[in-house]
């Protein structure tokens, strides 16, 4: 990459670090988003890796790419740039990007609500932005379909033993475990041990696992493992796991939806009833089931997520040949057991 300079915001969503590239990036090749992403991971990752590890970057933030739609019917592209690759989708970010692109008028905001759709590698997202003042207020995403894979799938993990999995599609695909099989409750104290166990059972699940989109060629794998509760007030507390060693400090957008999905195929919520999702540090997401349809002839919901991103501030980072860490660097002080070197 030449010597330039990369524009940055930096928002957070119910804690969630998403910033948002809107200046600066070189641009990716590929005629659409899911072309773009599979280039970052399989061809060039050189911005990933600058965005996302240290000495530019922290283990808890993602790094959000906003680029200019491919689709005639989108407002904005963007790619979730983390640590271990790039991924097509992700709640808590396009919430951020959303408040980006309103506050910042790259979307012109209009009292009331603003409609902003949103060119993803796993499809269109429409999002209405709740806004007065020029703030967003909330952002409600009607995200893609939501389904359920396999329900009740056995994995024996090393060390840990046999663990019941579901395994689901929200934007990514998911194992969601109920969190009470590693006898962990989701609260600030154990984040370690689940980020570590989370990524124990990734492994297992990698291996013996497979999955795919069945309209979405080049879109596979499972992405994370989400612990899950229940609060005594009902709302489904979450706990999504990240590599290289971390937890979600949000409610986590897109697992909040394969598990509506996951309800729904149990019949343990119907279209047009929503649960609260609850993250380990209490932020709040409303996981709505707003329809039904059916992707490569599976059924599937139509998922609705509302939460709140805050802009805080902004960066500018230097790209430069002369830079003595161009690929960043993780150590396994606070990137956790997965972390490398330089």
């Amino acid at each position: 990459m030449p010597d330039s300079m990369l524009e940055l915001l930096l928002v957070h969503c119910q804690g969630e670090i998403g910033r948002v590239i809107t200046g600066g990036a070189p641009e990716i090749p590929g005629a659409t988003v899911l072309e773009k992403m599979n280039h970052i991971n399989g061809v060039d990752d050189r911005l990933r890796r600058f965005v996302t590890a240290e000495p530019r970057a922290g283990v808890a933030m993602s790094t959000n790419l906003l680029l200019p739609p491919c689709r005639p019917d989108a407002d904005a592209g963007f790619i979730v740039l983390q640590p271990d690759r790039a991924h097509p989708m992700s709640g808590s970010n396009a919430i951020c990007v959303v408040t980006a692109l309103v506050e910042t008028g790259r979307v012109p905001a209009a009292e009331g609500e603003t409609v902003v759709r949103l060119d993803t590698a796993a499809g269109l997202v429409v999002a209405r932005a709740r806004c007065a003042g020029g703030r967003c207020l909330s952002v409600s995403l009607d995200n893609v379909p939501a389904f359920a894979v396999e329900i009740g799938r056995r994995i024996d993990v090393p060390g840990m033993g046999p663990i019941v999995a579901d395994i689901a599609f929200g934007g990514v695909f998911y194992a969601l475990v109920d969190a009470d099989q590693i006898g962990l409750a989701i609260a600030p104290g154990n984040a370690r041990a689940l980020a570590e166990a989370g990524l124990a059972m990734k492994a297992a699940l990698e291996d013996r696992v497979p999955v795919a989109h069945p309209e979405i060629p080049g879109l596979t794998g499972i992405a994370y493992v989400m612990f899950r509760g229940r609060d005594p007030d009902g709302a489904v507390r979450t706990c999504t796991t990240l590599r290289p060693g971390r937890v979600d400090r949000s409610p986590c957008g897109t697992g909040s939806s394969a598990n509506l999905a996951v309800m729904h195929a149990k019949g343990e919520i119907r279209v047009g009833e929503a649960r609260l999702s609850r993250s380990i540090i209490g932020g709040t997401f409303l996981a709505e089931a707003i329809g039904e349809t059916t992707v490569g002839g599976r059924a599937a919901i139509l998922p609705r997520i509302t939460g709140q991103g805050w802009i805080y501030g902004r960066e500018e980072l230097r790209i430069s040949d002369e830079d003595p860490f161009p690929s960043g660097f993780t150590l396994s002080d606070t990137w956790g057991p997965e972390a490398g070197g330089s």
